[in-house]
Parts: C-alpha cells; structure tokens; sequence
C-alpha cells in the first residue's frame, strides 16, 4: 500500500521549475557546420561567351563581330562600337584588350611633297602639320616627307619606304612608270592611296583629291581672252613641268577655250618653269624677246612671282594678260597692283581636310568619298580678294 502510494504520488507531482533542456549547437556552430553545404550549393561558372553570343547580342554577323574582333577594317564605326560594348558586356575580351580597341592608335597619314619653291606646296605642308585640333576628331596623325622635285625614281622609292610606316599615303603624283608601279603595289599592299593636285593615270588609286584641272585651265583661258579685250597677238604658257598630268590637262582646257571664244589669240608655244622663280623669271625674259605682238601669259603651275617681276621689268605689267594660280602673298599683291587679271585658286587646308575624312572613311568601311564634297575653283580677282 504505501509502495502503490508512493507511486502515484512520483506520478502526480510537477514538473520541475527549470528541466534539462535539450542540446542545440550554437549560433556559431550553425555556420559552421552549415558552411560545407552553402558551398555545394554554389552555382557552376558560367560559361565563357562565344563569338556567336557577342554577334548576336550586337545583331550582326558573326563576320562582321569577327572583323571588328580582330581589328580589321572594312566595318562602319558605328557597328564596330556596337560589337565591342556587346563583347565588354559578355566579358568576352580582357578589358585591357577592350581599353586599346575602343581607343584605337592615331591612323598615320604621311604627306610626301616635292621639295623646292612652289609656295602653295608650302601651304599645303603647313596645313597638314597645323590641323591637329581638327584631325584629332578623326583620329589622325599627319607627317611631311619631302623628296626631290621632278625625280621620278626618288618619289617611287619614298613612296614604298613610307608605305611600310603608314596606314596611308597623300602625293603630287609625277606621271612615270616607276611611280605608277609603286601606287599599284601600295594600294595592293594595303595601304591606301590618295593623289593631290594632280592626278595619276592608270593605277588603282584610293582617291584623287583637287580641282578639276581640265576647268581650271578653261576658266584661265575665258579671263585672259576677256582681260585681252579683243586685240589679237599671242599667247604664251609657262607650265611647272609636263610631267605633272594636271599641268597638262590645264594646258588642254585653256587650248580649247581659246580656239573656241578667242581665236584671234595665237597659242604661240610652251616653256618648263619647274615651279621655281628664278627659271620662270628666265624664260619669261625671253619669251617677251621673242614675241613682239605678246599679249597673253597662262602660267600653268607655280613661279609667278618669277614672271610678274619680268613683266615689271619689261613694263608690261598691266599690258600683258597674266594669269596664274593659287593665291600667294606674292600673286595677292600682283593682283591689288594689276600685274595679274585672275588667279585660279585650291584651297590647301580643304585639300588636306579631304584626304583626312577620305582616310576616315576608309577606316569606318565606308566608300572612300562618301560625304567629302569635291574642291570648287575659285577665281579670284582684285575686287573679290579675301
């Protein structure tokens, strides 16, 4: 009985105030027994981006993404910007390797120029060298390298030893097998090619940048006609050389306008003046000696400084026609003094603007021309002067 009793009473009697609770492991311990499976729980790298992923993300052809890629031209430079944000995006290049391509290296353009006095190549030096604010929109660099004027085999070599060391070339061509050869072989290369002033006959150059010489020497052949009022006599021209195609397509245009409108003007011969003063002085000397009814001077190439200081000399100046080309301090004061009736002018800073965008738009894959407006004549006499 009291065994029964004090069964029920062990049974019956409270909980005790505080029972042994259970063993949990603490807040630390949770992480750390926890942290093995976080890891295993991790997501797998994700897979590196293919060429047909940045083709696609940037909606061209895989290749097209492979050009601009791979640092090719012949894409737009819009489309190339579009495939290179694409690639940063997908980390599909180092971003080292992205930095450079989006900030690409300055495009060289060399310059090579005969040496000599012909003062609108000077300006036309000047010009390339000058125009760094305005070039660095197009991301160009532009050096002069002079070469000897009126030397065939010497251009032809400069133009090969450039070519190694440029994205691109601007000359005054001299028509000669040698110099044809090493466009075509440039232009072949690679390398494009753009003549200026003067043009070069039957190469595969990139682009001619200049006058239309063919006008230009019919525009000096209507303002000396009209400067001559009338009177017959002869004509004489004085051309820098007729190696240069352009002075010879001048000659052509100021023949045909002649004969057409003029013909009681005798185109009595032409002289080589090499675009230098002193020679031109020379052979205008005696040219004056020689013909008696002068009435007309077209001084096709530089120099003019040379023949309006023989027409002074001869006191001529005024009486005889003289026109010339490019706007010069010298040719600018024959104008205000009325030893020259016109000049037939080129815009140098334009021409070297104009190879800059041509080689511009090379490089963005566009036609080598697209959107460069082609360079005007200007005729300027002593009432328009700038």
């Amino acid at each position: 009985m009291a065994l029964r009793k004090l069964h029920a009473t062990s049974a019956s009697s409270p909980k005790p105030a505080h029972p042994r609770r259970r063993s949990f492991p603490c807040r630390r311990e949770i992480g750390n027994t926890e942290a093995p499976a976080a890891k295993n729980m991790q997501q797998p790298p994700r897979a590196r981006a293919r060429l047909a992923d940045v083709a696609h993300r940037a909606a061209v052809s895989v290749a097209t993404a492979d050009r601009v890629l791979h640092d090719r031209t012949g894409v737009r430079e819009s489309t190339r910007k579009r495939v290179l944000e694409a690639a940063a995006r997908l980390d599909y290049i180092p971003e080292g390797t992205l930095a450079k391509m989006l900030h690409p290296a300055c495009t060289r353009l060399s310059f090579i120029l005969p040496e000599g006095n012909n003062r609108f190549i000077s300006l036309l030096a000047e010009s390339a060298l000058r125009a760094q604010e305005q070039l660095a929109a197009y991301n160009v660099q532009c050096k002069v390298r002079w070469v000897e004027s009126f030397n065939a085999e010497a251009l032809s070599k400069e133009l090969l030893a450039q070519g190694r060391k440029s994205d691109g070339i601007a000359f005054i061509p001299l028509e000669h097998p040698l110099v044809r050869d090493a466009t075509n072989h440039l232009v072949d290369s690679g390398v494009p090619v753009m003549t200026v002033a003067s043009d070069l006959s039957n190469t595969r150059r990139t682009a001619y940048i200049g006058l239309d010489n063919y006008a230009a020497g019919r525009t000096a052949g209507l303002v000396l006609g009209k400067w001559s009022g009338g009177q017959a006599g002869q004509v004489v021209m004085i051309c820098g050389s007729l190696s240069y195609r352009g002075h010879g397509e001048r000659e052509l245009g100021f023949q045909h306008l002649l004969q057409e409108s003029f013909p009681e003007l005798e185109i009595t011969g032409v002289r080589e003046g090499h675009d230098d003063p002193e020679r031109t002085y020379q052979q205008t000397n005696e040219l004056i000696a020689q013909h008696k009814r002068l009435v007309g001077i077209y001084n096709v190439g530089g120099g003019a400084e040379g023949v309006g200081r023989a027409l002074k000399k001869a006191g001529l100046a005024g009486k005889v026609s003289f026109v010339g080309h490019e706007l010069t301090p010298e040719t600018r004061g024959f104008l205000i003094d009325a030893t020259m009736a016109g000049v037939i002018h080129q815009n140098p800073q334009l021409e070297v603007m104009n190879c800059v965008r041509t080689l511009a738009n090379l490089r963005e894959g566009k036609k080598p021309q697209e959107g460069i407006e082609p360079l005007r004549i200007a005729l300027i006499v002593r009432e328009n002067l700038p």
